[in-house]
């Protein structure tokens, strides 16, 4: 019985989505999360990509403190934006990778194609701290920074992610779906 899923493609991958999650969920819940370096090494680059980029555009931005890692960062005359583990990217990292990897195709492309969209993420969610940072600055309503928070900026990223995931199934993976013979009837 469990050859027959095992056998249909669609099964197969969503059996190793499912599995590769788990997987990653178990090692971060029980080794990475606790001790924590990981979430504080992105969020520090993060920062400090955010800052530069935002120095680099003329704002002066609030100082934190060298001693304790604040997590912050913001324009100055705000109080900034807190980055929390859950905005910093890992998680979705683990779903563009898991679902590469369980997506069929060729390893010498998944290879090249996981860290570029992997940096790819990385970097939209730098472009999505500075606009959070600077909708704090020139819209201080909370309302406004909450829906685009929750709404605007969690879109965006989910599409940019499935969009990376449509590239690697229907151009990259090597995988050519057949037409159902409706469907080469009607291209004739």
């Amino acid at each position: 019985m469990l050859k027959k899923y095992w056998d249909d493609p669609l099964y197969r991958f969503l059996l190793k989505a499912v599995l590769l999650y788990i997987l990653y969920y178990l090692i971060y819940e029980l080794w990475l999360h606790p001790q924590a370096n990981v979430d504080l090494i992105i969020i520090r680059n993060l920062e400090d990509l955010s800052s530069f980029v935002l120095t680099s555009m003329g704002y002066s931005l609030i100082s934190e403190s060298s001693d304790v890692f604040i997590r912050t960062i913001g324009i100055d005359g705000t109080n900034g934006l807190w980055i929390g583990d859950p905005c910093n990217g890992l998680t979705l990292f683990a779903l563009f990778t898991g679902f590469v990897i369980a997506f069929p195709g060729p390893w010498k492309k998944k290879l090249w194609f996981i860290p570029l969209g992997l940096i790819a993420i990385h970097l939209l969610n730098v472009f999505r701290i500075l606009a959070l940072a600077m909708i704090i600055y020139y819209f201080p309503n909370p309302e406004v920074l909450d829906f685009n928070h929750t709404y605007t900026f969690t879109l965006l990223v989910y599409s940019f992610v499935f969009l990376l995931w449509y590239i690697w199934a229907n151009k990259l993976s090597g995988i050519t779906l057949k037409k159902s013979e409706s469907n080469a009837e009607q291209d004739a």
